[in-house]
This record gives C-alpha cells, structure tokens and sequence, in this order.
C-alpha cells in the first residue's frame, strides 16, 4: 500500500483591506510569476467540500485553539469535474501538512450517496484513513467553500504566496456540481485573506515585499467561517 508522505511547512495568514492588497499585490507580481493554474488575471477558482464529524470536531478544534488538528475535504478547481481531489489538511500550530489523491467523479458522486466502500480498494492510506472517518467516526459533508485565488510562486524555499478573493459559502447544497448551488458572501468585499507557505525559511526578497503596513497576522479559517454562515442560515430559516 502507498503511504503518504507527510511534510510539513509553515503557513501564515493575514487580512488584508483593499489598499493593502494592491500595494502588496503590485509589488509581488512586478517580480514573481502567477501559479500556472492561473485562468485569468484573478487567478483560479477554488470550491471545497469539508466533512466533519458527529460532534464537528473540526469546526469546534479551530474555534479553542487545539494545536494539532486536521481536516477533510473533496476540492475541484473553476467548476471542472477534470481534476478532483480528496484532501487531508493536518495542522500543528503554524505548521501545516496537506496530503492528495485524486478521484473521479463515479467516486465522488459514489461517497456523496453514502457508499465509501471502494475507497477500501484503492492503494491509498489516505483513502483508506478517509474511508475509516466516513464508516467508523460518521464523517458527512457540511460546508461547501467557494473562493477565488491568486498565486504566486517563488522556487528558493519553496514559497507560494496567495490572495483569496469573494469568500463565499455554499447555503443550499453539499453536491460541489450543483447548477443551484447558492452562495453567500462570507466576508466584506473589501477584505482579501492573504496566506504565505513556505518550508524551513522565508527568503529576505520575499519579507520585504510582503512587509505587513496595516495587517497584522490572523487565525483564519476558511471552513469556520463558511460553515458558520450555513449554520446561521439555517437558523433563520428556522
């Protein structure tokens, strides 16, 4: 069976205003190239399935503040069935691991109906660690994220640098395919999440370009946030 191997590196987060945006943006992209997924000028679109448990462990482990957490989510890029992929995101304090193994849409479509049995048959730990969490610990889907991203790239210590743009929550669906699906904006217009990833350093060209003015660094969590408005819509529906 193949193991996943599991590297971790560091990630930090900010909010970002606007004007901090650009000047930050404009800076970085005068010197480093766009992810290559890229689509437009905006970069790419990002929706994510997540799973959590029973007792939603991963909403309520982020909220305290427990060092070592992990997530589950199925993950497709600017709507296209071509590539989609089950994530593991594990987190301990500002390190980060994220591991992934493709699927295809029969087994999406497959764990979305409840049946994760063929999960088993691949030669994947990770499949097989989600399948356990699907079977034994009564993982569902609960929140779908939908956002758009804009990344750049820099080789030496490995340093991706993204700005993700018009968080939104999925409201009415947990099929990642749905025509319908209806989303809900889950931050201000004005605000952009900047991310920073690296592995064992942050080169000095990269720290100066992206020197905080007025932003200071934040917990975020994409999933909390968005789950937080499918919970509060149901509420008041209710």
């Amino acid at each position: 069976m193949h193991k996943s191997k599991r590297t971790f590196r560091t990630e930090h987060k900010y909010y970002l205003h606007v004007h901090d945006y650009l000047s930050i943006r404009s800076r970085i992209s005068a010197v480093l190239p766009m992810d290559s997924h890229s689509i437009q000028p905006d970069g790419y679109c990002i929706r994510s399935l997540y799973f959590d448990g029973p007792h939603d462990h991963a909403l309520y482990d982020k909220n305290n503040g427990i060092f070592s957490r992990e997530k589950y989510r199925i993950r497709i890029y600017n709507g296209s069935d071509d590539v989609i992929n089950l994530e593991r995101k594990s987190k301990r304090g500002d390190f980060v691991c994220k591991e992934s193994v493709r699927i295809s849409r029969e087994e999406y479509e497959r764990i979305r109906a409840g049946d994760c049995e063929a999960l088993k048959q691949r030669d994947s730990e990770l499949l097989r660690d989600f399948h356990a969490a699907l079977a034994y610990r009564a993982f569902r889907p609960t929140a779908i994220v939908d956002y758009w991203r804009e990344a750049y790239v820099y080789e030496y210590g490995n340093v991706r640098i993204t700005f993700d743009k018009k968080l939104s929550s999925g409201i009415n669906t947990t099929d990642l395919f749905d025509e319908h699906l209806s989303l809900q904006e889950a931050i201000p217009a004005t605000r952009t999440i900047m991310e920073v990833k690296f592995d064992s350093f942050l080169p000095d060209m990269i720290r100066q370009l992206i020197q905080p003015v007025s932003h200071l660094r934040s917990s975020i969590s994409k999933y909390v946030i968005c789950r937080e408005i499918r919970l509060l819509h149901f509420k008041e529906k209710g």
